[in-house]
């Protein structure tokens, strides 16, 4: 058990993002991400090897640029961010390049595993040390209980099942 002090981040909401990429009708890709997320680390060292990483974000913030299909991405089709008003996720472990944790959405924890970029430490103008990531992996939604499906005339699926997340993330020393 290490008696070292744990030195806590939090995030700069400003310089981080929450993505996700979906695949629709199989011909294009729509994007959204979060409007209101928080997450914090808490390290033993700056090369967050271990780090404690905790992430929310709410559901109801979802923003792909359309109001309808957000309205549909808030209900029970998807989300139901009434009822499921977050979605978290906890670390487990972190190497320096693959993250694994737990990620609820809905009633439902996977184990989930996200590619890692550790940009490194930096000292901004107004003397507050950052240290900025950029992670990616691939979730399969309908595992989240995220079911809704529909098909065209021609046989095309609608929304894909794979989704890519896309996730940048700033932090700040505390």
């Amino acid at each position: 058990m290490s008696t070292q002090v744990k030195t806590k981040w939090t995030i700069d909401a400003a310089h981080s993002e929450i993505g996700f990429k979906v695949k629709h009708m199989m011909i294009s890709t729509v994007t959204g991400h979060f409007e209101e997320f928080d997450a914090t680390a808490e390290t033993e060292s700056d090369k967050f090897i271990n780090a404690d990483f905790n992430f929310t974000a709410k559901t109801a913030s979802v923003n792909t640029k359309n109001k309808d299909r957000d309205a549909h991405l808030k209900s029970d089709d998807f989300f139901n961010a009434e009822k499921y008003p977050e979605m978290t996720f906890k670390s487990k472990s972190f190497d320096g390049s693959t993250l694994v944790g737990d990620l609820t959405i809905r009633d439902v924890t996977k184990e989930i595993e996200l590619d890692v970029d550790f940009n490194g430490i930096a000292v901004d103008p107004y003397g507050q040390t950052k240290a900025g990531f950029e992670a990616t992996g691939k979730i399969n939604r309908k595992d989240f209980n995220l079911t809704w499906s529909a098909v065209t005339e021609a046989g095309s699926i609608v929304v894909s099942d794979t989704v890519k997340l896309v996730i940048d993330l700033q932090f700040t020393k505390k």
